[in-house]
């Protein structure tokens, strides 16, 4: 059981943790032992409420795919156990990421001190880059 929050939280059932072989250096042990982890969480068929469904769909984060399954590689430890821990943790962090509602933007105007010093500058700049035309000889 993962938990999200004190309402959400997700059934073991619905996460598919399969171990593989580690990339990368490492030698033979890492030729020879599965110690990496691929998670895979369909967020479609998940029990979360279809307010995070919504948004984690929305998101534009690589991990998720089209037809909406969370793809997590995790390899960082040597161990199996510790790789799975830290595969839960990221999945973890991502459905909290959109559990918070996130806060609305409202359109505000320039103050007129800030229009001013913008205006100041350009014409500041406009004077230094007329100076850089050729010295008159004479």
């Amino acid at each position: 059981m993962l938990t999200i929050s004190n309402s959400v939280s997700v059934a073991d059932w619905e996460i598919d943790i399969s171990q593989i072989r580690a990339q990368g250096a490492g030698g033979q042990n890492v030729n020879k032992v599965a110690s990496a982890v691929h998670l895979r969480f369909d967020i479609q068929r998940s029990t979360l409420p279809p307010v995070y469904k919504e948004r984690l769909m929305a998101l534009s984060d690589q991990r998720i795919s089209k037809e909406g399954v969370v793809i997590i590689k995790a390899q960082s430890y040597r161990t199996l156990e510790l790789n799975k821990e830290d595969a839960l943790n990221r999945l973890q962090v991502l459905i909290r990421s959109v559990a918070k509602q996130p806060k609305a933007r409202r359109p505000t105007k320039p103050t007129k001190g800030s229009q001013r010093r913008r205006v100041d500058h350009k014409t500041r700049k406009g004077k230094i880059k007329s100076l850089r035309g050729k010295v008159p000889v004479g």
